[in-house]
């Protein structure tokens, strides 16, 4: 290949036919493709690099920090799960299609967090974009936007957000600046984006961080009135026990 044509590919940014441009050319040479079948070829190929580099892409815009995947969770240490209602939500994909919440309910350990990065990784391999951010890092970059008065933009940013996992609410108690930027964020989300929450706490435990009866008792409302909730208060820790010090 010339360096003219290299150029052109690499404007026309087709990484995968310049990778691949002597493979191509080996495959054309054997006779087995008409021209038309080999210019369609080699544009599936190129189609489905490019999907993957955005998959990719996406992925990692996710910030997820361990890439848990439905496949490996093991439901077989979690008997009290219910392993058949979970797997049906993956597979008919009504959480993203319906934009609807899934809440992942239990003590610490017991995979809320695994599982709801396998359902936000399930959505970004379908083509959605998706973020990870725990409720503190949350609730800190939405106190510090006030500050500089960006909080509008930061909203805008996670309300936008296809798939957002909220991970451990209920870890910190906050403020009541950030409980009404919290809620403005979520009731710009509701019933228009898929939300994904993990917490240690039951429903009724939560004003006790909130600090304010009536947003709780509102956020409550928005969250479960289009939603799944997971209960695993009756599973056990996955983690790993130490051994007594002597």
């Amino acid at each position: 290949m010339d360096e003219k044509l290299t150029q052109m590919l690499k404007y026309l940014r087709l990484s995968g036919l310049l990778t691949n441009w002597d493979r191509y050319l080996e495959i054309a040479q054997k006779g087995n493709y008409s021209h038309a079948r080999m210019l369609e070829y080699v544009i599936e190929q190129e189609y489905k690099i490019k999907k993957e580099n955005a998959r990719k892409m996406r992925l990692a815009r996710a910030r997820i920090p361990e890439k848990f995947v439905i496949e490996t969770f093991p439901f077989n240490r979690q008997p009290k799960l219910n392993k058949k209602k979970i797997i049906n939500m993956y597979d008919r994909f009504d959480y993203m299609e319906k934009s609807q919440n899934l809440i992942f309910m239990g003590p610490t350990g017991t995979g809320k967090t695994g599982l709801a990065t396998a359902f936000v990784t399930h959505a970004i391999d379908c083509g959605y974009n998706g973020r990870f951010v725990g409720f503190a890092e949350l609730v800190e970059q939405l106190y510090q936007s006030v500050a500089d008065h960006t909080e509008a933009r930061v909203i805008k940013t996670f309300a936008a957000t296809d798939c957002l996992v909220i991970d451990e609410l209920g870890y910190v108690e906050v403020e009541p600046v950030q409980v009404g930027l919290f809620f403005t964020l979520m009731h710009k989300r509701h019933k228009k984006k898929t939300t994904l929450i993990t917490t240690n706490l039951g429903f009724s435990q939560w004003s006790s961080f909130l600090k304010n009866d009536h947003l709780t008792a509102a956020l409550i409302d928005r969250l479960t009135e289009n939603s799944h909730v997971i209960n695993m208060k009756d599973c056990v820790s996955l983690r790993p026990k130490l051994d007594p010090v002597a």
